[in-house]
């Protein structure tokens, strides 16, 4: 690790803080998905211009986060994760007031900027104040605001944006993100620091190939998900006759099982070891993404399904910061700010891929298609552990 340690623990309240954290800030990342409409129609843009909020926010974060972590790496942990936060409370900020479509798609990079710096820096906190034996779970329950952040942030941004306009979900991003300047600035250890990193040591873990095809893993296993995932609530609308309300009970069923996989994958890990946990999890994916390509099934069924199916996807965050970790332990802030940025290149690059089987075969194929691309992320991990040796 190249944190080095003030405390034999962290403090009772760091994690659940950081934790808070990460869910607003997953909030303001994947909202803009429920916003795409009412936001297109005040900017007068076309849902796929409209769209173009979530890819700049992506690309961003994929491009910043690794750079800036590494800049700031001789920086006190504690100033790191307030400028992170602050950046992102004042891209939201913009955000809200934007006038224009340039400046609100520059008001995503911020915004972006702040999140990329934060939530990796965060995660290596964590593991860095954690006894080895249990940094799995101190991992999952950094990211589990992510994992709520996507299952409840979504349709709150949404509810906001048709209730009051798109501007308030944004505002209320913003306000919600302001007293985590002071907790971060009151609950991070003073004096926490990083064995300094540099664009040197990011151009050294660009440059190491075992560590480059872990990292992989992430986007190959994401992109595998989100080609479901992205286009889920049309096709329960297509197969099962589900309307708003169906819709609804599906998305609350898949995020319990998101929110249980988030806590278990941790422990799951700290149990067999974060290799043996990632095999599983690709080859549980490939098994159980083409079983939605058998729709309309019973309610039971499908629930059950809803439920099983991102246990297993949302089980894979913790494993996989421990196993880059023990890869790179020199160079954890780095390797974990390349994870975040895998995180938005697969979300991105499977709804893409999504859209392409969705309109060259229609809603059926994609669980098919799904479980197809999840061969890759199970020979990406194979692979990988044969090239580490399985050092993780």
């Amino acid at each position: 690790m190249d944190c080095a340690r003030v405390a034999d623990a962290a403090p009772p309240r760091l994690i659940p803080m950081l934790s808070a954290a990460n869910f607003v800030i997953g909030m303001g990342a994947f909202m803009v998905v429920g916003l795409l409409n009412p936001m297109a129609e005040g900017m007068a843009l076309s849902l796929a211009g409209a769209g173009w909020v979530m890819t700049s926010y992506a690309l961003a974060y994929a491009v910043l986060s690794p750079v800036l972590v590494s800049l700031t790496g001789g920086i006190g942990r504690r100033r790191v994760l307030a400028l992170g936060m602050a950046l992102f409370a004042a891209g939201c900020g913009l955000s809200a007031l934007a006038p224009d479509p340039m400046t609100l798609f520059a008001a995503r990079v911020v915004a972006a900027a702040g999140a990329g710096l934060f939530s990796p820096v965060a995660a290596a906190v964590a593991a860095g104040l954690s006894a080895p034996e249990s940094r799995g779970r101190a991992l999952a329950a950094v990211f589990f605001g992510m994992t709520l952040a996507q299952v409840f942030g979504v349709p709150a941004g949404a509810w906001l944006a048709y209730s009051f306009g798109w501007r308030s979900a944004f505002a209320v991003v913003t306000v919600l993100s302001l007293p985590f300047l002071w907790l971060i600035w009151t609950g991070v250890p003073k004096g926490l620091r990083f064995q300094p990193a540099s664009l040197r040591d990011l151009g050294r873990v660009l440059g190491d190939g075992p560590v480059m095809l872990a990292l992989s893993f992430t986007a190959s296993f994401l992109s595998a998900i989100y080609i479901l995932f992205t286009f889920l609530s049309p096709l329960l609308s297509e197969t099962m006759g589900y309307g708003r309300d169906g819709i609804a009970l599906a998305l609350v069923v898949y995020g319990c099982g998101a929110v249980t996989g988030n806590l278990l994958g941790g422990a799951m890990a700290d149990r067999i070891g974060a290799g043996r946990t990632l095999t599983i999890l690709a080859v549980a994916q490939v098994a159980i993404m083409p079983v939605f390509s058998l729709l309309p099934m019973p309610p039971a069924a499908l629930f059950i399904l809803l439920v099983i199916w991102p246990m297993f996807g949302w089980s894979f965050m913790a494993a996989q910061q421990m196993r880059l970790l023990a890869l790179a332990p020199e160079a954890a802030s780095v390797v974990l700010s390349l994870n975040s940025a895998a995180i938005y290149l697969g979300a991105a690059f499977g709804s893409a891929l999504g859209g392409m089987v969705l309109s060259g075969f229609g809603l059926e194929a994609l669980g098919i298609g799904a479980g197809v691309a999840g061969i890759v992320a199970v020979g990406n991990i194979l692979w990988s552990r044969r090239l580490s040796g399985d050092a993780a």
